[in-house]
C-alpha cells in the first residue's frame, strides 16, 4: 500500500511554483519567498521533473503557465489558501508589527507621534527598527518600511508616497538675530553651514543665490540629518532638512527658516508593504495611520 505522504510532491517546489505562477517572474517570486532567484528556478525544475510535466514556459522577459501549469496552479493556490486559513483559526493573528525606518525618520517624525498611534491602535505593538540599510521583508522579519527612493518597486510590494523630499533651511532664532532679513550670500561668511550625508548645500545655495558654497564659509559635517537638525536647534549653524521632519519645531518657533526657498530634491519618502502579508489587517491599520499624516503636511 502506498503511504499518503509519498503522493505529495516536494513542498519547496510547490511553494516556488505557486509564487512564480502568481508573479510570472522568478525574481519577484524569490523576493517574496526570501530566497535567491536561482533557488526558485531550481525548485520549479525539480517539481516539473517529479511530475514529468512542463508547468512554466521560460520566455525572454517573463514566464507563462502552460495548459497543465494553469490547471495545476489553480489547485495548488487553493490548497495553500486552505492551509493558511486553517492555521489562522488555530493561531490568533499577531498584533506585533515591525517597521523599518531610517534613524532620522524614527527620531524626528515617528517617535514624537507614537502616543497618537497607541491611542488609535491600542491592540498593535509597533516595533521600530531604525537603520540606514534597506531591510528585507522576509529574512529580517519586517512588516512595513519607510524608504527614501526615486526607484520603482517590485510587483509584490505596495508603495504609497508618504512625503515629498522638499528641502528647507533651518536654524534657531538666535543664530541669525543680528542679520537683516532676507539673508544675503555675503552673510554666509559669518555663519556655519551644517552638512549631513546627503550634501545638498551646494545645490541648495545655487538655487537660491546662483552660487555654490563660498570659499570662506564655515562648515560642519555630520553623518545623519537628525544630528544636523539637533545642531541647528542648539544654535550651531544652519542645516538643511525635509520640511515634514521639522514642521512641529517650525510651528512652535523653536526653529525658523533663514531662507524661504524650497529645494525639490527627489528621492521621496515611500511607505512600502508586501502585498501578501501575514498580518494584513494590522498592517492596513498602521498603513492608514501613517497615510493620514500625508494630508496634513
Amino acid at each position: 500500500m502506498i503511504k499518503p505522504e509519498t503522493r505529495l510532491p516536494p513542498l519547496n517546489g510547490l511553494r516556488a511554483f505557486d509564487a512564480a505562477g502568481r508573479h510570472l517572474n522568478f525574481r519577484i517570486a524569490a523576493e517574496e519567498l526570501g530566497v535567491t532567484q536561482g533557488a526558485v528556478a531550481q525548485h520549479v525544475r525539480g517539481l516539473e521533473s517529479y511530475l514529468g510535466l512542463k508547468l512554466l514556459d521560460r520566455l525572454p522577459r517573463t514566464l507563462a503557465l502552460t495548459d497543465n501549469g494553469q490547471r495545476y496552479h489553480a489547485e495548488i493556490s487553493r490548497a495553500f489558501t486552505i492551509i493558511g486559513n486553517a492555521t489562522q483559526t488555530l493561531q490568533p493573528q499577531s498584533t506585533h508589527l515591525t517597521i523599518s525606518v531610517t534613524p532620522t525618520f524614527a527620531a524626528k517624525w515617528l517617535i514624537p507621534r507614537l502616543t497618537d498611534f497607541t491611542a488609535e491602535n491600542p491592540q498593535i505593538e509597533l516595533r521600530i527598527v531604525a537603520t540606514e540599510k534597506a531591510s528585507n521583508f522576509h529574512s529580517d522579519g519586517v512588516d512595513l518600511a519607510v524608504r527614501q527612493t526615486n526607484s520603482s518597486f517590485a510587483a509584490g510590494l505596495i508603495a504609497d508616497l508618504l512625503f515629498e523630499q522638499d528641502i528647507i533651511s533651518v536654524c534657531s532664532p538666535g543664530t541669525i538675530a543680528k542679520f537683516d532679513r532676507p539673508l544675503k550670500v555675503a552673510d554666509l561668511d559669518q555663519l556655519v553651514l551644517i552638512h549631513d550625508s546627503h550634501n545638498l548645500w551646494p545645490e541648495y545655495l545655487k538655487s537660491v543665490f546662483g552660487h555654490e558654497i563660498p570659499d570662506r564659509a564655515k562648515n560642519v559635517r555630520l553623518n545623519q540629518t537628525a544630528l544636523a537638525i539637533d545642531a541647528a536647534f542648539s544654535g550651531q549653524g544652519i542645516a538643511l532638512a525635509s520640511r515634514f521632519l521639522v514642521e512641529q519645531d517650525l510651528a512652535a518657533g523653536r526653529l525658523i527658516q533663514p531662507f524661504e526657498h524650497t529645494l525639490h530634491a527627489g528621492r521621496d519618502f515611500y511607505l512600502v508593504t508586501p502585498r501578501n502579508s501575514k498580518n494584513t489587517s494590522a498592517c492596513n491599520q498602521v498603513r492608514q495611520w501613517l497615510l493620514k499624516w500625508r494630508a496634513t503636511s
